[in-house]
């Protein structure tokens, strides 16, 4: 994935978490993730399904990367994409971007609270 993107890639360990939403356990689509910069056990990603983003505290689950593939393997493959970067999948598309808002800010799982301001969709 890295490579076709032309990123350094940057692995999540499997015993570091994501902030990942119940509508990505339930199939909702799109898929976003993005990734912010990791911090302790957090690494950084945050995954979302739909188009609606929220900023309510209960939003995101903390999740063990190694939990993702019952979750929903289509995202693992994303998950080397290092800091600062985008996707966003769905039937029959893919957007993968940087964003260099993204790569100054910091995870913020570990009070189970979303990131603030971020944008749902392409920028």
């Amino acid at each position: 994935m890295c490579l076709r993107f032309g990123a350094t890639p940057l692995p999540c360990d499997s015993h570091s978490k994501v902030g990942i939403s119940r509508s990505v356990q339930t199939g909702i689509q799109p898929i976003n993730g993005l990734r912010v910069k990791a911090e302790g056990d957090v690494s950084g990603w945050y995954l979302w399904g739909g188009c609606e983003f929220s900023e309510d505290p209960e939003f995101f689950v903390p999740l063990h990367v190694e939990h993702l593939t019952a979750w929903c393997p289509a995202v693992v493959q994303y998950l080397q994409l290092p800091t600062g970067w985008r996707f966003l999948i769905g039937p029959g598309y893919e957007g993968v971007w940087f964003d260099p808002e993204l790569a100054s800010r910091e995870a913020t799982l570990g009070d189970h609270s979303p990131p603030k301001s971020f944008s749902d969709a392409e920028s």
